[in-house]
């Protein structure tokens, strides 16, 4: 029997066994497709993404495959300058492709002890008191105290729990691909500027070797998505659009993708949780969407150890929607707004005109950074001192940064005080004394995911947080 049965082998669910592994907990990820993926779905990480990597120590393997961009104010195709001091060590944008990404996760959670089991595709699923009992394809029956639902926006957990997922379906299709190009660089460079003029949906750029990612509008929303488009479909539609094909030839891989707009009415049934795509869809406007899954199973991981274990005060697992619901909220309306904003009818456009000029003053830029870039998350923990729910970027210390104190996954309390104590916790959170100068509060107590719990320098109200967080004291 497995504690934790993970059904998708997508960022999000790699994700989620490498967190759930820092904590022993025996995990079986299941993956329907054979092999994995080659097709390009998110093109990098934002800052927040980055930070979680730092956190765990997967930062530097990430940055070897990929290539930073300095952040700016991007809103809808609208550019502005960064404002200065943001709130963040790392004030890039890691340009890396989603088939690298999963690869990189793979090998993390393979290295830390996951089983992941590839050609396995869940048809049913029942539970009890005790477990859950997953019923894959070949009729094989495996059981585990916990199952999580990572298995993307047609997710079968999902529909086998009959969780509703309202929203707004697809009204555009777009097909999208990686192929080689015969014409000109020059001349598609500039077929491609003046088309976007007018559709701003439409784009081809070199990826390498000859090779173009291409993204055009499809003639309408597909029966069935599922199908891939083929390279005559694609070349098709470019003519329609930039009057020329490009030479279009020889695709790497080819693909749909829909602005249908949509979240999960529960996160949770009973012992079976979702994550990432399975809970919420949307336009990948921002580049949000992987980005939203990862942080997703960050904010998950510890809490189902927790569970796991035995040690988890009540509540705590069903913090997970509590606090990433309104996330992916926020997250979809973000991307309504900018695809309002990109459409080429004459009231959209006039806000855009608008939207341009408020984006002149840096604290609105700065806002919209933070919503996009995922920096600005407040968790609702109540009243209390002002960085309470936030997550708290990498400070230097004395004796180096705050994030490579917090690899292991486990809560930290960071105290420049030296009086503070979290004797009976000592199992699940770490306590450092450092007179850092970064950091601007007397101590502060960090949940395994960077949130900040507490902040102050009073014992007894130490005291008052840390069960909330981590169960009641020991010995």
């Amino acid at each position: 029997m497995f504690d934790v049965i993970i059904v998708g082998a997508g960022p999000t669910g790699l994700m989620l066994a490498g967190e759930l592994r820092l904590h022993d907990v025996r995990v079986l990820v299941l993956e329907k497709d054979a092999e994995p993926t080659v097709i390009v779905r998110s093109l990098g990480l934002h800052v927040r993404s980055i930070e979680v990597m730092d956190q765990r120590g997967l930062l530097e393997r990430f940055l070897a495959h990929g290539r930073t961009y300095p952040l700016g104010g991007h809103f809808a195709g609208i550019d502005k300058p960064r404002p200065d001091r943001l709130d963040t060590a790392h004030p890039y944008i890691l340009g890396i492709p989603q088939p690298v990404t999963d690869r990189l996760l793979a090998e993390h959670a393979a290295e830390l002890g996951a089983e992941i089991r590839r050609g396995c595709e869940l048809v049913g699923l029942t539970q009890d008191d005790d477990g859950v009992t997953a019923e894959l394809a070949d009729g094989t029956r495996l059981r585990s105290r916990y199952l999580v639902g990572c298995d993307g926006g047609r997710s079968t957990v999902r529909r086998l729990l009959g969780v509703g997922f309202p929203g707004e379906p697809a009204s555009n299709e777009w097909l999208v691909g990686e192929m080689e190009v015969t014409e000109d660089p020059a001349t598609v460079a500039a077929v491609v500027a003046e088309v976007r003029t007018t559709h701003r949906g439409f784009g081809a750029g070199p990826v390498g070797d000859g090779v173009y990612r291409v993204v055009v509008p499809a003639a309408g929303v597909a029966e069935d998505r599922t199908v891939p488009p083929t390279i005559e479909e694609l070349a098709q539609r470019l003519r329609v659009f930039a009057g020329t094909d490009f030479g279009v030839r020889s695709p790497r891989w080819l693909s749909r993708f829909g602005d249908a707009t949509r979240l999960a009415e529960r996160y949770r049934v009973g012992r079976v949780l979702m994550a990432g795509d399975a809970v919420h869809v949307h336009p990948p406007l921002g580049g949000q969407g992987l980005n939203l899954g990862v942080q997703d199973a960050f904010n998950l991981g510890w809490k189902l150890a927790a569970e796991v274990a035995g040690w988890a005060p009540e509540g705590l697992l069903d913090s997970y929607q509590a606090e990433r619901r309104p996330v992916a909220d926020d997250v979809l309306n973000i991307t309504r707004v900018q695809s309002e904003l990109m459409s080429l009818e004459p009231g959209p456009r006039a806000v855009r005109r608008l939207m341009a000029e408020l984006m002149d003053v840096e604290e609105v830029t700065r806002h919209l950074i933070e919503k996009i870039t995922a920096i600005g998350i407040r968790y609702d923990f109540g009243g209390g001192h002002e960085l309470l729910g936030r997550r708290m970027r990498d400070v230097v210390l004395k004796r180096g940064r705050l994030y490579e104190l917090t690899r292991d996954g486990r809560g930290l309390l960071l105290d420049r005080t030296g009086r503070l104590s979290v004797a009976g916790w000592a199992d699940r959170v770490d306590h450092v004394v450092d007179a850092g100068e970064d950091l601007d509060v007397p101590a502060v107590l960090l949940r395994p995911d960077g949130h900040v719990a507490w902040a102050g320098d009073d014992q007894q109200e130490l005291l008052g947080s840390l069960p909330r967080w981590f169960g009641a004291a020991t010995g």
